[in-house]
C-alpha cells in the first residue's frame, strides 16, 4: 500500500499540468476507459500520469508515488501490478520511458521550487555543485553536515543553500529569524554553526510576520519534497535527476553527495 503523499499546492498543480501536457492526445473518453482498479490506487496516494502502451496482455501506465516514478501494469483480468518489467536480457524495459515522462519533469519542478525558496548561501556562488538542504538552527545533524562539508565548501567546489525551517525547539523560529534578518545571513549562518555547541546564534527578540510565513512555506516545501525532518538534502546529478538524502549522510555517501575531494 502506498502512504499518502503530502503535496503542496504547487506540486499538485504540477501533476495536473504534466498530465495535461503528456496526455494531450488522450480524449476524455480514453481516460474514462482507464481500468477501475486504478482509482483504488489513486486513493492510496498514487497518481496516474498517462497510459504508455499496450504490451501483449498488459496495459502499461506511468505513475507517481511519493514523488517517484512507478510503472503500473493492468492485465486482461483487470488486475493491477505495480513494479518493474524486466526483459529477456535482464533490462528494465520501462525505465527510459518513466524517466522521460515522469522522473525528469518531477526533478525540474522540485529543483525550481528549491531555487525560488528563501535560502541562505554557504559557499561561493560560482561553485560547480549546488546542494539544497532543509535546516533547523537547533538541528545537531544539520551542524554535523555543515562541519563535514567544510573541505568541499572552502575549496570552492560546493555551494550549499540552506532553506530554514523552525521545527525542533521553541526558539528555532527566532533563531531562523536572526539568521534570515541579519545584514549578512551567510555570516549569521556561519556564526550559528561554529558556535553550535555553545548554543548557536542569539535568537531574535521576535519573529516578523513575513519570516514566520517564509518558515511555514519552507515546512510545506520540505514535506512536499518528501522529508519529515532535518536535514533534508537535495542535489542534482549529471543526468539532471535529483537525488535526496534524509538525515546526516553516512561517510560513504559524502563523496557521492559532495563530489571528489
Amino acid at each position: 500500500m502506498f502512504s499518502n503523499a503530502i503535496l503542496s499546492r504547487s506540486y499538485a498543480s504540477f501533476v495536473l499540468a504534466v498530465s495535461f501536457m503528456l496526455v494531450a492526445g488522450c480524449s476524455q473518453s480514453e481516460t474514462a476507459d482507464w481500468p477501475a482498479a486504478l482509482d483504488a490506487l489513486e486513493g492510496q496516494g498514487l497518481t496516474i500520469v498517462q497510459e504508455v502502451e499496450e504490451a501483449g496482455s498488459l496495459r502499461v501506465f506511468a505513475g507517481i508515488a511519493n514523488d517517484r516514478p512507478v510503472a503500473v501494469y493492468v492485465t486482461d483480468e483487470n488486475q493491477v501490478i505495480v513494479g518493474t518489467r524486466v526483459g529477456s536480457r535482464g533490462e528494465r524495459v520501462d525505465e527510459a520511458t518513466l524517466e522521460a515522462l515522469v522522473a525528469r519533469p518531477i526533478s525540474d519542478q522540485t529543483w525550481g521550487e528549491l531555487e525560488r525558496a528563501t535560502w541562505v548561501q554557504d559557499g561561493q556562488m560560482d561553485a560547480p555543485r549546488v546542494i539544497y538542504t532543509f535546516s533547523d538552527a537547533n538541528c545537531p545533524y544539520c551542524n554535523r553536515f555543515w562541519q563535514a562539508a567544510r573541505p568541499w565548501v572552502e575549496a570552492g567546489r560546493v555551494q550549499i543553500r540552506h532553506i530554514f525551517v523552525g521545527v525542533i525547539r521553541a526558539d528555532s523560529p527566532a533563531k531562523a529569524a536572526a539568521i534570515l534578518g541579519a545584514p549578512d545571513p551567510s555570516a549569521a549562518l556561519t556564526e550559528n554553526e561554529r558556535n553550535f555547541d555553545q548554543g548557536g546564534i542569539t535568537p531574535a527578540d521576535n519573529v516578523p510576520t513575513d519570516v514566520r510565513r517564509t518558515l511555514d512555506d519552507h515546512q510545506m516545501l520540505m514535506r512536499s519534497t518528501g522529508f519529515r525532518g532535518t536535514p533534508g538534502i537535495v542535489v542534482r546529478g549529471d543526468d539532471g535527476l535529483i537525488q535526496k538524502y534524509s538525515g546526516m549522510p553516512a561517510d560513504t555517501q559524502l563523496v557521492e553527495l559532495l563530489g571528489p575531494r
